[in-house]
């Protein structure tokens, strides 16, 4: 474990004894002052740090069950301890940054964020986003049902059959594929760049308007009405969403 991950005594949880923890990397007393009750009367288990390499000891001693973590940190990017935790944690991450730049957002999710909320944010969109990591990190680990059902969706993994409002719809190996990585990580945003080497292979990282392409075939076939779609949401200039509630 590096030096960097020595105790940091100033560090301290809130509230309960029992219940999901989180490590709050936040160096603005504002926002911990106002993540602090609501994420206890959510019941969890706070833990703070104002650094990084406090985030990065706190995530090592208490292993959490989410981590929220600030970008513009005193002693380092955000983004490096994204790279750190990434080098022995699967931890869910949820950035929380004042940066909105597109190039922030898909660094943070290419490095191995879950998702991105900008500053300044509502508490109830950040708990969903919170939700949604920690139930990406359950499916990850095979904690997952073999059926994904999303109003009218429905995806049967384990038969590989695809149903919108209990009527089997045919998708093309490309398009279940892409299908099934949303699915993997419903809820969480998924960049560009990620969904073309998970589907097409890391030759293909540049194709977005490929990509697209078949973002557009999978929303005639699923959305009730594609233009507007309701369940497969783009993130502009970052990636794609399916939602997971």
């Amino acid at each position: 474990m590096p030096d960097m991950l020595r105790p940091a005594p100033s560090s301290a949880a809130h509230g309960l004894t029992s219940g999901p923890a989180v490590v709050v990397v936040e160096d603005e007393p504002q926002i911990r002052r106002l993540l602090r009750p609501t994420l206890v009367s959510q019941g969890y288990r706070v833990f703070e740090a104002t650094t990084g390499a406090e985030g990065l000891t706190e995530a090592a001693s208490r292993q959490p069950d989410i981590v929220i973590l600030d970008l513009g940190l005193p002693d380092m990017d955000g983004l490096e301890v994204v790279r750190h935790l990434r080098e022995w944690s699967s931890v869910p991450i949820v950035i929380l940054s004042a940066r909105d730049q597109e190039q922030d957002k898909i660094a943070a999710l290419d490095l191995g964020a879950n998702d991105y909320v900008v500053k300044p944010f509502a508490v109830g969109e950040l708990l969903a986003r919170m939700r949604s990591a920690r139930r990406h990190a359950a499916r990850a680990h095979g904690q997952s049902e073999p059926d994904f059902t999303l109003g009218p969706l429905r995806v049967d993994l384990l038969r590989r059959r695809v149903f919108v409002d209990d009527v089997e719809v045919h998708l093309t190996p490309i398009e279940y594929k892409l299908l099934t990585v949303l699915v993997r990580y419903a809820g969480n945003v998924i960049t560009h760049r990620q969904l073309l080497r998970e589907v097409w292979g890391p030759n293909a990282e540049d194709q977005i308007q490929y990509l697209r392409v078949f973002m557009v075939q999978l929303r005639r076939k699923l959305e009730a009405d594609p233009a507007r779609p309701r369940y497969l949401r783009t993130e502009p200039g970052v990636g794609y969403r399916l939602l997971s509630d």
